[in-house]
């Protein structure tokens, strides 16, 4: 189904009810429960073709390991891999040139959506820091009426209550993003969060560090 304003987190009544909506099709979906495992390999030019709105990436373009995650706001997998893993992964590889990180939306229900877009209208270097305040507080935000805990946070980066309704609305970041989910899930088969992919190689499902370094180990050997 195609995501538009009339059933993204626009509206106090809607996000009610997408609210509740969201949290059944999460776990219904299996959102981040698949088992890590090396899948399909993707070829480089499809999987490196970024969105409308451009990636969000860290670390460099040089990096011999490159590391795109698809991820749900609202996956407690993805937000467990953001809080306990990355900032390790973040110290180790991509702070010392040997993993390119690119973070993708993937969003399985309007909250998420939502919450993807807020970070889309903050400031460019602020998008990591929201996504991560995000995951930290998912737990507040990503409940049934989700607008006033995500205005709060909203606020702490820089948004008035008319820039969150003004984001909220913006048709083309709705866009941009349901772009980059759709085409995750038809052409590479994307189908849960998180789902990564290593140098091409897919993952499916929450990863350790442990588990990611024996994946980048491989490839910095090489």
């Amino acid at each position: 189904m195609r995501i538009t304003r009339r059933n993204a987190i626009v509206s106090g009544t809607a996000a009610l009810v997408l609210g509740g909506v969201a949290v059944t099709f999460l776990w219904n979906g299996r959102s981040g429960e698949i088992a890590s495992a090396a899948a399909d390999t993707v070829p480089a030019d499809d999987l490196m073709q970024a969105g409308p709105l451009g990636d969000q990436e860290m670390g460099s373009e040089a990096a011999p390991v490159t590391i795109i995650e698809y991820a749900s706001m609202t996956c407690p997998h993805c937000a467990n891999f953001a809080v306990n893993v990355l900032p390790k992964l973040k110290e180790r590889y991509i702070d010392t040139g040997k993993v390119r990180f690119i973070f993708r939306e993937f969003p399985f229900d309007p909250v998420a959506t939502g919450a993807f877009m807020l970070a889309r209208c903050a400031d460019k270097d602020k998008y990591f820091p929201m996504i991560s305040t995000l995951f930290q507080q998912q737990s507040k935000w990503a409940v049934r009426d989700p607008m006033e805990p995500l205005l709060t946070i909203a606020k702490q980066a820089g948004f008035t209550e008319s820039s969150f309704k003004e984001c909220l609305a913006n048709q083309k970041i709705l866009d941009g993003i349901e772009w980059v989910r759709n085409r995750a899930a038809d052409k590479f088969k994307v189908n849960a969060t998180p789902t990564f992919f290593i140098n091409g190689e897919m993952h499916r499902g929450e990863m350790s560090l442990d588990e990611m370094e024996k994946a980048i180990q491989q490839y910095l050997k090489a």
